[in-house]
């Protein structure tokens, strides 16, 4: 009985590799697992052709056709192979990805006004759906606030609070543990005579990224931190560029990182990336803000 013919068009669609790879990171189990079938079949396709190669010499036989025409057949071969239980490559790396928390990428940026903290080793997990809709529930009320005085919008702020503390995972933590409700990584200068937290962020030099500790300013509340926000963007002339940006999430980090905000040479991708991730979730209907969840005044909840 002949085989089922399956296409092996993702060996050159590398659009619907992109596409697979957004959603795996989205934490999509079933993308992950097709992700990792696919990366099977590239591999099993890679033995198969370095078998073939390995031989004495060309056949009687040989011609540029049948060449052509025995990689097509290893190919579909590859992609058969790994249909089902396949050779179990697939399965562990499914397994080694969900323990490692590797589905998906929490970008991290280094700045002299505003700094993410590194993950630590025992919260480095990328968050969840559930906890990335936490999150945007809780920043939402303070970003409608803030945005309107920045001329922004407020999906822009969130996006640049997520990207800042991981969507809320790794906010900097004081002396005693407690959360330093810092939701924008502004770092204590001089200038500062609050409470302060230090933790571990990256710093970029000439384009060379290092771990280093930071200050960073301590909140009594994320509204504290989001008053802040806006009275350091609005009130220093450096930041004048990302006033006013609207809707335009790249020009509202261009303005920032040109005003030093930001040290991270891919500061303005990473922001409009996390923007983008934002507006999937709200595109996905997994998002209902209607049912927010509301900040009361001096109470930090994030």
């Amino acid at each position: 009985m002949s085989a089922p013919v399956n296409s092996p068009g993702f060996y050159a669609d590398f659009n619907g590799l992109a596409a697979l790879k957004t959603s795996a990171a989205a934490s999509n189990p079933a993308a992950l697992r097709e992700a990792a079938r696919q990366f099977e079949s590239l591999f099993t396709s890679m033995v198969l052709k370095s078998m073939r190669e390995a031989n004495l010499g060309p056949g009687l036989g040989d011609s540029d056709a049948t060449n052509t025409y025995q990689e097509m057949y290893d190919q579909q071969l590859a992609v058969q192979m790994s249909q089902g239980k396949g050779l179990g490559l697939a399965d562990m790396l499914v397994q080694q990805l969900t323990r490692s928390g590797l589905k998906g990428t929490t970008p991290a940026t280094g700045a002299e006004a505003g700094a993410s903290p590194t993950p630590s080793s025992t919260t480095s997990s990328a968050p969840t759906t559930a906890q990335r809709i936490s999150f945007v529930q809780r920043v939402q009320p303070l970003a409608d606030q803030a945005a309107s005085q920045l001329g922004v919008a407020p999906d822009t702020l969130i996006a640049q609070a997520a990207l800042e503390t991981g969507w809320g995972q790794h906010l900097p933590a004081n002396a005693s543990g407690s959360s330093s409700s810092n939701l924008f990584g502004i770092k204590a200068g001089a200038s500062w005579k609050g409470a302060t937290a230090t933790a571990s962020t990256v710093e970029y030099t000439d384009g060379s990224a290092a771990s280093t500790a930071a200050t960073f300013r301590a909140y009594d509340s994320t509204q504290a931190s989001a008053r802040d926000l806006v009275s350091l963007v609005s009130g220093s002339p450096r930041y004048a560029a990302a006033l006013g940006a609207g809707d335009d999430v790249g020009a509202y980090a261009a303005g920032l990182q040109q005003g030093g905000y930001a040290t991270d040479p891919d500061y303005v991708k990473k922001m409009v990336a996390t923007a983008q991730s934002l507006q999937e979730l709200r595109a996905s209907g997994a998002l209902n803000l209607s049912a927010r969840v509301s900040i009361s005044a001096g109470e930090s909840s994030i």
